[in-house]
């Protein structure tokens, strides 16, 4: 039958008289080989020794000795709980298996008589609750295991411990209870009942936990020395345990910013690296909450974005977070170091303060601990602790930890800025290379091909005085048309350099949109008399409100995108004009052609400077590749957006471009 009941909650009720103490499991350890060796080096016959192991491993560290004690004694008995082969057997000595949930599963016992001396050891295993451990570094070791129970030489205590242990056996193995029975009349055990009766009218008996009455001889020497024995044992272990603890806490500190290293390393997204500082970290200091964010001294809010959240917290993901209301980030970035307020609810800058009063009490908190973000003296952005169910306190260790994560993130976001830097660098010298290359060819095209025309007409009607007047005529229009196409290709490049550079003086007015356009198509077909043109569609509605731009910069955008629709579509084609209101006090226009449409990932590119489709020198209609890249500035200089859509090549495109109403 089972008993849940512990020994030692037996013993301690039979003898109210004693009093429990805490040994740690190396304390144990020793006492026990102590008392093992009393009667291994002992000259008592035949010695009553019962042991208690909590687990058969535990037992089969200690077995080699039990079968030497069992040479000297056929009273022996030891108390597992099986794992493997550990059964009840009588092969060395009496072994008795009792069942893992027996109360026995969580005790560790030892006791000794004998004729002239006696000793026991009475412990239960004390399971210390998660939130008084280290449960954030590695477990403590083994030896660090802490037992509550009695450890003495006092005969009375001995032999109820072993009254009681007996008792156990019988229940176990009722095949030995002949031979317990001569155990009992050997070392004059009394039979449970009447033991209790006798204890009771003893309860005023002095505290026997300190050895006395003890019928060996010369107990006092003997107590002097086991207790001076195990006070050194004790003192050493709590030297471990406060050893193992710095252990456990620099461990945690290496890791998690070895954790932040590795995260950096593998990626220098900036989000991704605060990611999992914040969910670690809020993990290592089982904060309630723990917010990171980047913000620079000046911001006035911060947006939250990243959060650990604790079971029972209320969470503050997207949150505007009021930065320069709160004094205490003010101080944190003010001092460039850490605040911590134990207890928000005794902090009299809270207390006093409104905005922190009615803060602390929306989010509950109770612990508040800020750490900013630093690197080369330049905020970066802010660790924030929570604790919002009970004042816990960080230790001074677990402090430290934080502000070695935020110096690594410091480190971490300013690689990952720089890096961010240097990409959009090389894509701005990337740009420029193929600026200067495309620069080259359509210099090199534009500018060599006419002056080539210009200087063979002039040759020509320096050389021949006598060409004919019709042949003259020709060659004066052909210097003529390529002095012009040049003047127009330095044109575009001041147009451009002035644009970009902000010089240009914008004149806003009020316009129709309607005569604008009218202007613009007016301006097309007489620069295109030589070619046949394709139908070209205006819809713009005299309805339309009234816009807000610079009248010449307008016409100058509608002349160039009409342009470049007509250059590339044939006569056969169309060109359509629209425009519409958008709805955000904007008028949208639209210049779709049925032409040979650009490619899709050549969207985003059309509107760099030089670009062309077919390349400088192999395309089939002139041009610089300038005039889109100036219809992009002057949009932007009035606060519109410009951009194209295509189905595909020889699907036509869809240039639109905004403009503000009055």
């Amino acid at each position: 039958m089972i008993v849940p009941i512990s020994l030692l909650a037996e013993l301690l009720q039979a003898l109210p008289q004693l009093r429990a103490q805490i040994y740690f499991k190396s304390s144990m350890t020793a006492l026990s080989h102590a008392m093992e060796d009393l009667v291994l080096a002992g000259s008592d016959d035949e010695p009553l020794v019962i042991a208690s192991f909590q687990r058969e491993r535990f037992y089969r560290q200690e077995a080699h000795r039990y079968r030497r004690i069992a040479s000297r004694s056929s009273q022996v008995y030891v108390l597992a709980a099986p794992e493997t082969d550990f059964k009840n057997a009588s092969e060395y000595h009496e072994t008795v298996a009792f069942a893992p949930d027996d109360g026995l599963s969580k005790e560790w016992h030892l006791v000794v008589l004998g004729q002239n001396y006696s000793t026991c050891l009475i412990c239960q295993e004390k399971i210390v609750p998660i939130d008084n451990q280290d449960d954030r570094g590695p477990l403590l070791m083994d030896q660090a295991r802490r037992f509550e129970g009695i450890w003495t030489f006092d005969r009375e205590v001995s032999s109820k411990a072993a009254a009681l242990l007996l008792d156990r056996i019988v229940n176990y193995r009722p095949e030995l209870a002949e031979k317990i029975d001569r155990a009992r009349t050997t070392y004059k055990l009394k039979t449970p009942k009447k033991t209790r009766k006798s204890a009771a009218s003893k309860a005023t008996k002095p505290d026997i936990s300190r050895g006395k009455n003890s019928k060996i001889p010369n107990p006092k020497l003997s107590d002097a020395f086991t207790e001076r024995l195990v006070t050194y044992l004790q003192a050493g272990q709590h030297k471990l345990l406060k050893a193992y603890a710095a252990i456990a806490a620099q461990e945690r500190k290496e890791r998690l910013v070895n954790l932040i290293t590795t995260a950096m390393r593998q990626s220098l997204n900036p989000q991704e690296i605060v990611e999992v500082a914040v969910q670690e970290l809020g993990t290592a200091l089982s904060a309630s909450r723990c917010l990171i964010y980047r913000c620079k001294a000046t911001d006035v809010a911060v947006k939250i974005d990243r959060e650990f959240l604790a079971p029972g917290a209320s969470s503050m993901l997207d949150q505007t977070w009021l930065l320069q209301e709160n004094q205490i980030w003010s101080d944190a970035v003010g001092r460039q170091e850490r605040v911590y307020i134990q207890d928000t609810a005794q902090h009299p800058l809270i207390v006093n303060t409104q905005f922190l009063e009615k803060t602390v009490k929306n989010w509950q908190i109770v612990s508040w601990l800020m750490v900013p973000v630093l690197y080369q003296g330049r905020v970066l952005g802010m660790v924030e602790m929570h604790q919002c169910r009970a004042v816990l306190p960080w230790e001074e260790d677990e402090i430290a930890l934080v502000e070695a994560i935020a110096t690594q993130l410091g480190a971490a976001l300013i690689q990952a800025e720089t890096y961010a830097h240097l990409e959009e660098l090389n894509q701005q010298l990337e740009a420029l290379d193929r600026t200067r290359s495309n620069l080259i060819a359509i210099t090199g095209h534009e500018l060599r091909t006419p002056l080539s025309t210009i200087q063979v007409c002039l040759e020509s009607l320096n050389s021949e005085p006598d060409m004919p007047p019709e042949l003259r005529q020709i060659m004066l229009e052909t210097a003529l048309g390529d002095a012009d196409r040049m003047r127009k290709l330095v044109q575009d490049f001041l147009t451009l350099s002035h644009l970009e550079s902000g010089r240009v003086q914008w004149n806003v007015e009020s316009l129709t949109l309607q005569e604008c356009v009218d202007l613009a198509l007016s301006s097309v077909r007489s620069r295109t008399v030589d070619r046949q043109l394709p139908e070209i569609i205006a819809e713009v509605s005299a309805e339309l409100p009234l816009v807000q731009a610079d009248g010449e910069w307008l016409v100058e955008v509608l002349s160039k995108l009409l342009d470049n629709a007509c250059k590339f579509t044939t006569p056969q084609g169309s060109v359509t004009v629209r425009a519409k209101c958008n709805g955000s006090q904007m008028v949208e226009v639209l210049v779709a052609d049925t032409g040979r449409g650009i490619e899709a990932n050549s969207l985003k590119v059309v509107f760099d400077r030089f670009y062309q489709e077919e390349g400088a020198l192999r395309r089939s209609a002139g041009g610089t590749g300038l005039g889109l890249a100036i219809c992009k500035q002057i949009v932007a200089g009035w606060g519109g957006k410009i951009w194209v859509d295509s189905a595909g090549k020889d699907r036509g495109s869809e240039f639109h471009f905004t403009i503000p109403t009055v």
